[in-house]
């Protein structure tokens, strides 16, 4: 029999928080030190063999539509692997889809972004559900009713997999449904439309015909949904049982056959006169349901940021224990190099996206701004750079990377929907023009943001220097570049602050010279790749 060797033990059985040196700090800085005993009981169940085998077998077995039953009884099912079952159970128990909105303490929102980027390591695709649920009471509060109704089972920490009314359930999912094939982001071209059929004293009952080419996690109780009234793009609750018990006209036509992302059932759906109820007013239908599009943006970029940091766990841990040319791969100048620079970029994300999750905690009219600005334009560039890291992790495995029996290729298919999702990347760099023209204020609280830390490092305030000035003569054109260097802008503030001195200065170094690379290892000689590779490598308490 051939003795395998020198193959890497699983990274498994091992804490994603206590071994996570740049997330505990982020934690306690952005105040939510108070959740680090709750954060680490999280961290190492994601972490257990079992969980990791779970999320590997959520994706293998991918869900199956059951439109109809035994009898030929139209039942527009979806059926989900018992995994993706024990995935979602942890999520909600852990709080992640709600816990912000009923324990509003400073830092709650930070706390659940450690979670949620904790979970994306593991599986991305339970994640869709738990962001839609979390983002969508923000828009739920603006029909007092509805929330009055609704708000305690999505608000519940027991999972309910049942499908059946939800007065009759222990808690609720949110989904929702916004695109359709012919017009994509151009949510003003949408044709569903909808019919005002009843009234019961404020609440307003509507019938909605149409389609959507895009609905994901079918198996929510309810979804947020646009169709047009008279007065244009209005926002609706459909549920996915009518108030009388029945099933609402609410047709899965096929699920999506998607490059990732592939434990989460995403459909496309055909609404027959399906009951709906009115949120907010008539015609005010996408700035009504933008701000629960706020919250899913930043759920992107905690996703992507938990994506690069898994794959740079894996490169690492696989690095430390595969030797070749008589030396363990991270002793390879460079080989270190690339991990270092992955290292780097995985840091800049995270400390980035857990400020901006700070920013959620807050309420005065800076925190206001920064996140109306901020958050598309870390949506576009961590999201982009995402799938670039994990390929490049991806290589750091060779050959293990490309198989699927690694996590390595699975993340590699997944980073991608988070660019696309909520808004691609030029709707996002649009966004943050759109932003700063509304503003006055929102380029002099970038600027506050980065002041401090410019006056550390000259290359910093050369560079805020020049983001000043094209922000005087924005250019639709160029909001790729402007957003990009806004975003590089920030994360290098945030290093200087708060990351050891070779990590902001070779990050300073490398990212600001306005000419940032789709390729990783390209650190200048004399760094310190052994200290960078040690703070970021996966190793316990």
């Amino acid at each position: 029999m051939i003795e395998v060797t020198n193959q890497p033990p699983p990274l498994e059985n091992y804490n994603l928080f206590s071994s996570d040196t740049v997330l505990k700090q982020a934690l306690e800085r952005e105040n939510a030190g108070w959740a680090a005993a709750d954060v680490r009981l999280l961290g190492e169940r994601l972490g257990s063999a079992e969980m990791i085998a779970a999320g590997a077998d959520a994706n293998r077995h991918v869900p199956v539509l059951k439109t109809y039953d035994r009898y030929g009884h139209r039942s527009d099912e979806v059926e989900f692997h018992a995994s993706w079952h024990t995935l979602l159970e942890l999520a909600l128990k852990s709080g992640l889809h709600t816990a912000p909105w009923v324990d509003p303490r400073p830092g709650a929102h930070v706390a659940r972004a450690a979670g949620c980027y904790m979970l994306a390591q593991i599986e991305s695709g339970v994640y869709c559900p738990v962001s839609m649920t979390y983002a969508s009471v923000a828009t739920l509060k603006h029909a007092p009713a509805i929330a009055e109704e609704w708000l305690p089972r999505i608000y519940s920490r027991v999972y309910d997999r049942s499908f059946r009314p939800v007065a009759r359930k222990a808690s609720a999912l949110i989904g929702m449904a916004m695109t359709e094939n012919q017009g994509g982001s151009d949510l003003r071209s949408n044709v569903t439309h909808a019919e005002f059929y009843r009234g019961i004293g404020e609440r307003r009952f509507y019938k909605l015909t149409g389609h959507k080419w895009f609905m994901s996690a079918p198996m929510c109780d309810a979804f947020l949904v646009l169709a047009q009234t008279s007065a244009g793009p209005t926002c609706f609750l459909v549920p996915r049982w009518t108030p009388e018990g029945e099933p609402n006209a609410i047709h899965i036509r096929r699920l999506k056959d998607k490059l990732g992302n592939r434990s989460n059932a995403s459909s496309e759906v055909e609404f027959d006169g399906a009951h709906g109820e009115l949120i907010g007013e008539e015609g005010r239908g996408i700035p009504t349901i933008i701000e629960m599009g706020n919250y899913t943006r930043l759920d992107c970029a905690i996703g992507s940021s938990g994506l690069m940091r898994q794959g740079l766990a894996q490169a690492i841990h696989h690095a430390r224990h595969r030797r070749a040319f008589q030396k363990f791969l991270v002793d390879q100048p460079l080989m270190a190099n690339v991990l270092s620079d992955l290292a780097i970029e995985s840091e800049a994300a995270t400390v980035l996206t857990m400020r901006l999750a700070r920013a959620y905690d807050e309420s005065d009219e800076v925190s206001l701004a920064f996140r109306r600005v901020v958050t598309p334009a870390a949506k576009f560039w961590i999201c982009k750079r995402a799938s670039m890291f994990a390929a490049e992790a991806m290589e750091v495995l060779g050959g293990n990377g490309y198989v699927e029996e690694f996590n390595l290729a699975r993340i590699y298919r997944e980073a991608p929907v988070n660019s696309i999702w909520e808004g691609s990347g030029n709707i996002m760099c649009l966004d943050v023009l759109r932003a700063l023209a509304r503003s006055r204020m929102a380029m002099e609280m970038i600027i506050a943001e980065v002041q401090e830390p410019a006056k550390e490092d000259s290359r910093l305030g050369a560079f805020v220097s020049k983001l000043q000035e094209s922000a005087a003569r924005l250019d639709e054109s160029q909001a790729r570049v402007f957003t990009r260097n806004l975003v590089l802008a920030l994360q290098a503030a945030l290093l200087i602050q708060h990351a050891p001195h070779q990590i902001s200065d070779t990050f300073c170094a490398t990212r600001l010279s306005g000419d940032v690379e789709g390729v990783f290892g390209l650190l200048p000689p004399n760094t310190d790749t052994r200290a960078i590779i040690a703070r970021a490598a996966p190793s316990s308490d």
